[in-house]
């Protein structure tokens, strides 16, 4: 198994994080990983990425420019990924903010109103990027839940432990969305 996803949009919207968190539960599953993150100078409301990679087989490169998985979380970052994502396919987007949709029809594209679910609903838009993951994980489950959790428990500094339950859920309503 080896799945090539990119995740993109803004700094500030968690993107890193996401990807960081998937490479983490992955590794901690035993399974090779590739983390790449790109960002401009500006960083939060810059340009963000990453490019995460897994397998069960040694990576060759980190290096891709078709994806099994694309998650964008603004319109230029739909613009830009949504053609390079390889055929039957996962787009997830943010479509709360996201005004013109894929136009593709041979990929599996979700909309996702993260920030919207975030903030109406979970009161802290902070957790958008746990929805989302949360509703990759329920599109194609590439770790396991406990693993994501853990990751983020081990990763997230300590002074925000407190937010870990709001994490969960938001992790768990997403999952729900897809």
């Amino acid at each position: 198994m080896l799945k090539e996803m990119i995740f993109s949009g803004f700094g500030g919207q968690g993107v890193l994080t996401m990807g960081s968190l998937l490479a983490y539960a992955a590794m901690k599953e035993g399974k090779e990983v590739s983390w790449m993150p790109s960002y401009g100078p500006e960083m939060r409301g810059g340009t963000a990425n990453c490019m995460v990679n897994v397998s069960d087989e040694p990576i060759s490169s980190p290096i891709v420019t078709e994806y099994d998985i694309v998650v964008v979380l603004n319109q230029p970052s739909l613009d830009k990924f949504e053609p390079r994502v390889k055929k039957d396919g996962i787009l997830i987007w943010e479509s709360s903010t996201i005004k013109r949709g894929p136009t593709r029809d041979d990929i599996k594209a979700y909309a996702l109103p993260a920030i919207e679910i975030a903030t109406e609903e979970l009161k802290n838009v902070k957790v958008m990027n746990m929805l989302v993951l949360g509703a990759l994980m329920k599109a194609d489950p590439i770790v396991g839940t406990d693993s994501l959790m853990t990751a983020l428990k081990e990763t997230l500094p300590e002074r925000y432990h407190h937010m870990l339950p709001l994490n969960q859920e938001a992790f768990e309503l997403g999952m729900s969305k897809v």
